[in-house]
């Protein structure tokens, strides 16, 4: 029988969530022992971590936005854990929750404690993981410079909104990318190297990729003479629009080389580099996940 104790580690901007609050306390009164560790700064998801299994929690819970995630999940994989990951997706744009089928109401989340852990993919670049996806160019450009009032205000709507507001801004990068069975290499607009399906407030890049099947989706955006428009499918989340001009693959691992440099947006966290290895990392980290959820192969 799956031991019912698991430790939260919170986003300090969510301690006085009465939602969360209440669906903690509704955990505790259903016999879960459900302790709580609220993060303040940079480091402290991987402190409250590394803590939390050598004190033996059998399941950590992630709640937050979409960095709070990929930090997490990172520190576990990184002290190659047998612990299980539960999520409680409380940020702006809650892309991997989305796309996994994760409900956003805090007790629906919590409900998934109750469902086995199941083995899921991560993705590494430059010793880096990530638990959604790898996005450059100007889509991570408006994701890294939407600001936090806006976010707070308009919700996912405010990335839309700062992506129209910097068309004139838009510059295609040069990049050579090479994988099994794949290669290529020119100007493009966006790129998107998922675990998950989308990025940045519901744009969907890599509307097939899943997490169990030890590849990562590789979306490229080819600069077109139609920027505008281009860039107008790419924000207003047009799946069918963007994959008619977008060059797709699935691949286990993936070298990308940028002579002027590649800024990068890795689940929230910038990075940056002329040339990067991506690579998948099957089964690294078992998750609480819908059965139906449509990031899970059948």
């Amino acid at each position: 029988m799956q031991e019912r104790k698991a430790l939260l580690i919170l986003h300090g901007k969510q301690a006085l969530n009465a939602e969360v609050r209440a669906a903690v306390l509704a955990r505790r009164e259903e016999g879960w022992q459900l302790d709580v560790r609220v993060t303040w700064e940079a480091g402290d998801a991987q402190r409250l971590v590394n803590e939390a299994l050598r004190a033996s929690y059998p399941t950590l819970i992630a709640g937050g936005g979409d960095g709070t995630l990929r930090d997490v999940a990172e520190a576990m994989a990184q002290a190659k854990s047998k612990a299980s990951l539960a999520l409680l997706p409380l940020g702006t744009a809650n892309d991997f929750a989305h796309a996994a089928g994760v409900p956003l109401e805090p007790q629906a989340a919590l409900a998934l404690l109750d469902t086995p852990g199941q083995a899921i993919d991560l993705g590494e670049v430059g010793g880096r993981v990530f638990l959604n996806m790898a996005t450059g160019g100007f889509g991570s450009n408006v994701t890294a410079n939407t600001s936090e009032e806006l976010k707070r205000v308009l919700g996912g709507a405010a990335y839309l909104l700062t992506g129209l507001s910097r068309f004139a801004e838009v510059q295609s990068s040069f990049g050579r990318f090479s994988g099994p069975g794949f290669q290529w290499e020119g100007e493009f607009l966006a790129l998107g190297i998922g675990n998950g399906r989308q990025a940045g407030g519901g744009h969907v890049l890599c509307p097939q990729a899943r997490v169990n099947d030890g590849l990562l989706d590789v979306c490229i955006v080819p600069a077109a003479a139609d920027v505008v428009g281009t860039l107008g499918t790419l924000l207003s989340g047009g799946i069918n629009g963007l994959q008619s001009v977008a060059l797709s693959a699935r691949l286990p691992w993936l070298e990308v080389e940028a002579p002027q440099g590649l800024d990068l947006n890795l689940d929230g966290e910038p990075l940056g580099s002329k040339k990067l290895r991506f690579a998948a990392l099957p089964a690294a980290l078992r998750v609480h996940l819908p059965d139906n959820s449509p990031l899970l192969l059948a």
